[in-house]
This record gives C-alpha cells, structure tokens and sequence, in this order.
C-alpha cells in the first residue's frame, strides 16, 4: 500500500486550492480510515476557507459530504469491517459526555467534529474518522448519490420529516438550488402537496420534473399571497440563504404553519410579533442530521428514487469544481471521485 495519498490543502483564510500528496494517515482508537470514492462540494466549504468557523484548523482539507469504504479500523473498534460501504457527512462524530449529548441531541453536541474543521475532511483520497461518525450506505445508491445525502440530503429530510405536516398538506419548498432541488424530491414522496418556489419561469419545468405541485415564480408573483391562494402552506421550508426571501413567504403560512429555515445567513429575517400570533405561527431553524439519520435518509432515498442531480470531476480538478461552485455555473452537487 502506498504511504502517500492525495489531498487539497488549503493554507491559510482565503487560501488558494491546490492538490498536494499527503501522508496517509492512520487510525487511532475508536476511529476508521476510509478510503473515499466520492465527496460532494458544499457551499459551507467556502464558509470554511473564508474562516467563518476560526483560523484554527488551517492549514486544512475540506470537504464533509464523504461516501467511500472502510480501509482499516483503528484499536477498539467493532460493529464495522473491512470493507463496508460507508457515509460521513457534516456530523463527523461527538463527544458524548456534553450535556446535548447526554439529552440524546447528538447534532447538537457542544464539541460536534466537523469534517473539513474538526479533522481533514473529503477532498482526498482517504480520511480518518470517529466510528460515531459513520453511516452505513445501502445497496441501492452508488457512492456519487450518497455522499450528497451526508449533508443536503439530511438537512431537508429530517427538516420536513420533523414538522407537523402530514401527508395531503401543502408543503411550499423556498429555493431550488442544492438543498431545494432535493427538498421537493423529498416533499413529493413524502405524500405532501408540493410547492416549489423560485426566480424565473425557466425554472418551473425543472420543477414540475423534480415532483412539485405548483410553480410559483417569486420574480412575478406575490409569494405569501400565491401561498394562501392555494390554501395556506403548512409548512415553508427555507433552502434559500436570502433572509429577504424568507420574510416575503412567512404570510403564505396557514394556521399553525411553521417556516423552517435551513439556509444559512448572518443577515436578519423579519418578523413581527403580530405575525407570530395571528394563526399562531411558528419560526424555528434546523440544523443538519447524526450518522444515523444519515443512515436514514439514504435508505429513504434509495426506496423512494430521490437522487441529488451531480456533476462528476476527479479529485485532481477539485480547485476547479470548488470555483464553479463558487460562481454558480455548476449543477446542483459537485461531486469529486477518486480512483478507489
């Protein structure tokens, strides 16, 4: 086996991508190594590089959308062999004394190892983890669909999943971009009446094919008002990062409805307290998902056809794809592959 591997290196904020050869690195007790096949592109890698999570782990290897093998185990590790089809997403492992931890609220732990910061993440050719980090892929989804489900996929599953929508309600999805295009895959199968929302009537046919219900075309249209035209949304889920575009869509919540934000921005969303009131409508945030509703996701998507629609390059391009990504000239997921 060789000693080298490779891997992008970032060397300080704002950093220039650039692929080097690495040590492969060992793992120590309750950790595996796993030899990656695929690892997505997010936009929270920018979030990284650009230091909005400190300057502490630079010089770094991002990347937390991670689906390979398992390589080799570290000391004390069971339940896992050689060889398992594995997923490691933006949960990359906890610490399990905290007091989220503790409740059983894992996603929520004070000491959560981000891929990409906690550790070197995905852009490589392999990477160690915590065993509390990993999620078994099924058989049905091949390396590429699954490593998209570690953070895109988790996100808007356990989002919608853990609203008080049920089947036959109608569910407006904000956003059809990564996390959108996936949440009304998601919002369909689930047996909601699905709304999606977006700039630009180009846009509703890719709609229409992803499962939605409805178009409706926020460059033309009054959102909130569209919204309560078909009835009121029982639930809006916010994939967008435009806090602007969240508070235009709040009043196309019906009674009880609940705006769940998944997109992330520093910038306010506003909301007054009458809105709140009237209808008794609620505003809450939702972060990302454990291993094991990683394990979740994927098995609903492998039973259910959702699949992340991908753009495939080799590791070596990956200053490239990250570029494309940052321009927005690329699909839904940039997903980097290797040769293992």
């Amino acid at each position: 086996m060789s000693t080298t591997m490779k891997a992008v290196r970032i060397p300080e904020i704002n950093g220039a991508l650039s692929v080097v050869d690495l040590p492969v690195p060992q793992p120590g007790r309750d950790q595996v190594r796993v030899a990656i096949e695929a690892c997505g592109v997010c936009r929270t890698d920018h979030n990284i590089v650009r230091g909005d999570f400190g300057d502490g782990p630079f010089p770094l290897t991002p990347g937390h959308e991670i689906a390979g093998r398992i390589a080799a185990l570290g000391e004390g590790v069971e339940g896992w062999a050689v060889g398992d089809r594995v997923a490691v997403g933006w949960f990359g492992g906890n610490c399990g004394h905290c007091q989220a931890c503790r409740d059983g609220d894992a996603i929520n732990c004070t000491e959560v190892q981000v891929p990409g910061v906690a550790y070197p993440g995905g852009y490589a050719e392999t990477v160690v983890v915590p065993v509390s980090a990993l999620a078994r892929i099924p058989d049905g989804l091949t390396a590429t669909e699954a490593a998209p489900m570690g953070c895109a996929g988790v996100t808007v599953f356990n989002a919608l999943r853990r609203t008080s929508a049920r089947p036959g309600d109608l569910v407006a999805i904000l956003g059809l971009g990564g996390l959108g295009h996936l949440g009304v895959q998601f919002a369909k199968k689930m047996g909601f009446d699905t709304v999606a929302i977006a700039r630009g009537s180009e846009k509703e046919s890719l709609a229409k094919q992803l499962g939605a219900d409805h178009y409706i075309d926020s460059t033309v249209s009054d959102v909130a008002e569209a919204l309560q035209a078909l009835g009121g949304a029982k639930v809006v889920l916010a994939t967008v990062s435009q806090p602007s575009a969240m508070t235009a869509a709040f009043d196309g919540l019906g009674t009880r409805g609940e705006l769940v934000v998944v997109g992330a921005s520093p910038d306010k969303i506003e909301v007054s307290p009458y809105q709140l009131i009237s209808g008794q409508k609620k505003l809450q945030g939702h972060a990302s998902g454990t291993s094991r509703e990683v394990e979740e996701t994927m098995r609903f998507a492998a039973l259910s056809g959702v699949r992340a629609m991908t753009e495939q390059v080799p590791l070596e391009q990956a200053p490239a794809a990250f570029d494309k990504m940052l321009a927005g000239d690329a699909r839904f997921r940039m997903v980097l592959t290797t040769n293992n």
